[in-house]
């Protein structure tokens, strides 16, 4: 059995969404296996003519997905995907030459230009107290020790998964967003929104938070807001990095930085990780992750920087490090935001 406070986090999301429809006579058939095979013999139980699903980027989640759509294919069954947790995804924003952005600032100003307030607008929601018809063979969702996990301290750190967890947090930041660009570089202020690991899982949709921010972010003293919506077209800037360069998972975006000589000395390394190489905002930094799951950004930023260039140890040990630390890992933007730490972005 194994702790991993983001399959706890997961499960208990989507618990309360099966309670929650369950309250309205639906449910939620919940598998836990294998992509490829599972979906294709659930689709062929039902009987169904399409299966509908929300797109990812991450290399191995696009191979999955072709799996499964290949299988599909293979029982005459169709497979959509829609855009969900971008705003801008794969060729929707390029340069003007039709190339990919590379460099941030060009990007976001494509990105602001190309918004549309109104396609953010909340899907009309005036049948959202009709029943809803239970699907067949309704049963119990798999418990964690079933699936090999155990439960973690999620409710001791104070992290409510699931949509109540991800609103509670919303509705608390929204009355504070105005000095978020001053606050958010503090680790030890509570400026930040604290909803990353609730945008990565979905938990909150991201269409919301960006009107949310967009709009805040004309009013007069929409300095925060600004701050906090450029924060959130890095998300889709990385994102598009990735789905483009699926190489930045093991190289540098800038190849010639492949070449780089590290020391990477284990020794340094392990300290970094425990939190005692001696510099006290490193030390705090790594603590809180091994503790907690979560990492300001602020620190994030130092504690990369410190590693490559002050360490000389390999950005990808660091990036690894986080990625079975963090709550909120999202590959992209773990990857995009090291590599900027390190200069080989």
């Amino acid at each position: 059995t194994r702790a991993d406070r983001r399959v706890e986090f997961i499960w208990e999301s989507v618990r309360s969404l099966d309670s929650t429809l369950r309250k309205r006579g639906g449910g939620l058939i919940v598998r836990h296996a294998v992509a490829r095979e599972a979906i294709p013999r659930l689709a062929v139980e039902l009987a169904v003519e399409a299966v509908f699903a929300n797109r990812d980027y991450e290399p191995q989640a696009i191979a999955r997905d072709r799996a499964v759509e290949r299988a599909l294919a293979a029982q005459d069954i169709v497979f959509v995907t829609s855009k969900d947790q971008v705003i801008f995804e794969c060729d929707e924003l390029v340069s003007k030459a039709g190339t990919p952005f590379s460099v941030f600032t060009p990007y976001k100003r494509a990105w602001l230009g190309s918004l549309d307030p109104d396609a953010l607008a909340p899907r009309d929601t005036e049948c959202a107290d009709d029943k809803l018809a239970a699907p067949p063979a309704l049963d119990a969702l798999p418990d964690l020790a079933t699936m090999g996990f155990v439960h973690t301290d999620l409710a001791s750190l104070g992290v409510v998964p699931g949509m109540s967890g991800g609103g509670a947090l919303f509705h608390a930041f929204r009355e504070r967003v105005e000095g978020y660009h001053e606050a958010r570089d503090f680790p030890s202020r509570r400026g930040g929104s604290f909803l990353s690991v609730h945008i990565r899982f979905g938990t909150v949709s991201v269409r919301s938070l960006v009107a949310f921010a967009h709009e805040r972010s004309l009013r007069p003293g929409g300095e925060g807001a600004a701050a906090w919506l450029s924060e959130l077209v890095w998300r889709d800037f990385y994102a598009q990095i990735l789905w483009h360069h699926p190489r930045v998972v093991d190289h540098a975006f800038k190849a010639e930085y492949d070449r780089l000589p590290f020391r990477s000395d284990p020794k340094r390394f392990a300290a970094w990780c425990e939190g005692r190489t001696g510099y006290p905002i490193v030390d705090a930094g790594m603590r809180e992750l091994n503790e907690t799951g979560y990492m300001h950004n602020r620190l994030r930023m130092i504690t990369a920087s410190f590693l490559v260039k002050d360490l000389l140890v390999d950005w990808r040990l660091g990036e690894r490090y986080f990625a079975e630390k963090l709550l909120d890992y999202d590959l992209a933007s773990n990857n995009g935001g090291w590599q900027w730490a390190a200069s080989i972005g």
